[in-house]
């Protein structure tokens, strides 16, 4: 085997509505999602047995559990090529990591989606079927997505996945204040009960004017910079759109033109990118 990589984009909500809790306590989501051109990358090496390592400007930031997520794909990938009579070899995974943690635009969720890739293509199993879905589903309610990796509509925890056709590619600047958003503490700022509706669903997937965030509210009451954040790039001249991707904590500037120069703070995190 010869070594090789995998990228793995940021995830963008374009929009995401949360339509109540469910019985099961997860909630019912409806969501617009796009990648990016930026992102993190997974490097396979053959290797005696399972390694896992990181570099890249948030290796630091990086908490020790995030190793389960790439550990947890390896076990998927072992049981799927188990009952298909493959062997998985062996092998080293490196982790460079450019996407800010616990961001709001799937960084962990795409590592597990890159990483399932990788060590199923070492067992010479490709294509991404219903079985690889469902194990990535086990692993993160992002990672379905994030396995399918084009502009779609996704529904439910995660699970019903349309693809949009004819997406035009969206010119965009992603700022990160560099604060880390706990997700289950922005769900549970909704304070829904099981069994309770909260909003609507999206009206028409093509048309920006009716999305929303419905974690917006909640992220900035638990990191008030967010909003500073959306402020200064709504206020911005050629930001045509702004919003916050996921849970928080990174907000979304659509650009009209490469042109614009939003003014934002010289700490944060950002890069431009182009959604797709």
């Amino acid at each position: 085997m010869q070594p090789f990589s995998l990228f793995a984009p940021a995830k963008v909500n374009l929009a995401l509505h949360v339509l109540g809790r469910r019985a099961d306590g997860y909630h019912d989501l409806d969501s617009i999602v796009a990648f990016a051109d930026v992102g993190d990358r997974l490097t396979f090496t053959p290797a005696d047995e399972f390694a896992i390592t990181v570099s890249g400007p948030f290796a630091s930031a990086l908490p020790q559990s995030a190793d389960n997520i790439i550990a947890n794909s390896w076990a998927a990938a072992q049981a799927i090529a188990a009952r298909r009579g493959r062997a998985l070899p062996a092998a080293a995974v490196h982790l460079e990591k450019n996407l800010p943690v616990a961001s709001g635009i799937g960084g962990g969720s795409a590592n597990a989606a890159a990483a399932l890739k990788g060590f199923l293509r070492l067992a010479g199993i490709d294509g991404i079927d219903d079985e690889v879905i469902a194990a990535g589903l086990r692993i993160g309610a992002d990672v379905p997505v994030c396995l399918a990796g084009v502009p779609c509509r996704m529904q439910g925890v995660g699970e019903r996945i349309t693809p949009l056709a004819g997406f035009a590619p969206l010119r965009a600047i992603l700022v990160n204040p560099l604060v880390a958003v706990s997700t289950p503490a922005v769900f549970g700022a909704l304070a829904l009960e099981k069994g309770q509706g909260f909003g609507t669903a999206i009206a028409d997937a093509r048309d920006p004017a009716l999305w929303r965030n419905d974690l917006a509210a909640p992220a900035i009451a638990l990191a008030p910079v967010i909003g500073d954040v959306l402020h200064r790039l709504a206020t911005s001249p050629g930001i045509t759109r702004a919003f916050m991707s996921g849970s928080g904590a990174t907000s979304v500037g659509l650009l009209a033109d490469d042109s614009a120069t939003p003014d934002l703070d010289p700490r944060w995190w950002t890069a431009r990118t182009v959604l797709g």
